[in-house]
């Protein structure tokens, strides 16, 4: 077999519509814009919601909210994930747990949530801890150091 033997699967590919190409076709005269109008015009386009003058809606509806530009994103992860994914003894610090594959990026820190049991003894060190995690890493033996 040779490049040019190559074909399409029948009825995997289907010939472009050619409007405008006379009566017989189907999409001829007006070739599928209608009569006159400002959509049937050469170069109409109009933008993304334009409401032919109108007050457009995204300006009639009021602004709501606050976007905080200081705000910082944390990564959180739960104990019961650490138990899971680390031996006891381990030492769990950011880059361990990006290695691991539990968080994709450290972002603007990682927090430790309390959701799962801990079995384990962990040396985890982190950005922040919620103090219920704190309490269930320390019960197991392990040690919660923020960085």
């Amino acid at each position: 077999m040779k490049l040019n033997d190559l074909t399409a699967v029948p009825g995997s590919t289907q010939d472009t519509k050619r409007i405008g190409r006379g009566h017989g076709s189907g999409q001829g005269k007006t070739a599928g814009k209608g009569h006159k109008g400002q959509k049937a015009r050469a170069g109409h386009g109009m933008r993304p919601g334009f409401e032919g003058g109108q007050m457009p809606l995204q300006r009639r509806i009021p602004k709501r909210g606050f976007n905080n530009i200081f705000a910082k994103s944390i990564a959180t992860v739960n104990v019961g994930t650490l138990d899971k994914k680390f031996e006891d003894g381990a030492t769990v610090d950011t880059q361990a747990l990006l290695d691991a594959g539990v968080i994709k990026s450290a972002l603007d820190g990682v927090k430790i949530l309390s959701n799962g049991n801990v079995t384990k003894k962990f040396t985890v060190k982190a950005a922040a801890f919620s103090a219920a995690a704190k309490e269930k890493i320390e019960s197991a033996g392990g040690k919660a150091e923020v960085i």
